[in-house]
């Protein structure tokens, strides 16, 4: 695969606290450039920003983000906000302290009621990989496929560490067969592209791909 055809799975990233209009629409324009697979931006930046690209941007917002910890008909109002201002992609956070307390019935039913409400848009559910003990992964893996959701995603990129190869692998083992793949968290080369998407990943959350394709480039890859 060419570098460049790389980025037709990324969705671009924007999340820092201090991320500025300027920064939203540095990212948004670099995405329309690129064709990225969406932006992933903040909630508040939505509507701004669909009212400037409309459907030349495939928006993506983040739910119960990045501690997972808000109630459940919280994380529902953002995503029933987010579709009116525009957004198509919804990354929700599990609740970790429930995964981690073994309740995963009660995780299952949080994702369930979040996938009704994002409806025909698309619903990844991050379960902060870096938390979790290879069963809780597992479990994981079963309660996204149950619920109905279209992604299981790796990381919020704001924990004690991002994506690793092996969490893929071991997704790939038992997720359903419509449950898609996304990487998030420490993508910082090519390397780290080529592999995510080599293992099945179908998106790769990063907010520095299009650094890595344009290096690239300029060596002449």
């Amino acid at each position: 695969m060419k570098p460049e055809e790389m980025l037709h799975y990324i969705d671009h990233t924007k999340l820092q606290a201090f991320a500025t209009w300027e920064d939203i629409e540095k990212l948004c324009e670099e995405a329309v450039t690129h064709q990225t697979a969406s932006v992933c931006i903040p909630p508040s930046y939505v509507k701004r920003v669909y009212d400037i690209y409309g459907e030349k941007l495939n928006i993506c917002i983040v739910v119960g983000f990045p501690l997972g910890y808000n109630v459940t008909v919280a994380k529902k109002m953002e995503i029933e906000q987010g579709i009116a201002d525009g957004a198509k992609e919804f990354d929700m956070v599990v609740n970790i302290g429930d995964v981690k307390n073994g309740d995963y019935a009660k995780v299952e039913e949080e994702i369930k009621v979040l996938k009704e409400a994002a409806g025909e848009h698309v619903l990844k559910v991050i379960i902060e990989t870096c938390y979790l003990s290879e069963e809780e992964k597992i479990a994981m893996c079963k309660a996204v496929t149950n619920a109905g959701a279209d992604y299981i995603k790796t990381s919020t990129g704001f924990g004690t560490n991002g994506a690793t190869l092996d969490d893929i692998l071991l997704f790939k083992k038992h997720i359903g067969n419509d449950v898609k793949m996304k990487a998030a968290g420490g993508v910082k080369n090519l390397s780290d592209l080529e592999s995510f998407i080599e293992a099945g990943c179908a998106r790769i959350g990063t907010s520095s791909a299009i650094d890595i394709i344009n290096k690239q480039t300029v060596k002449g890859y």
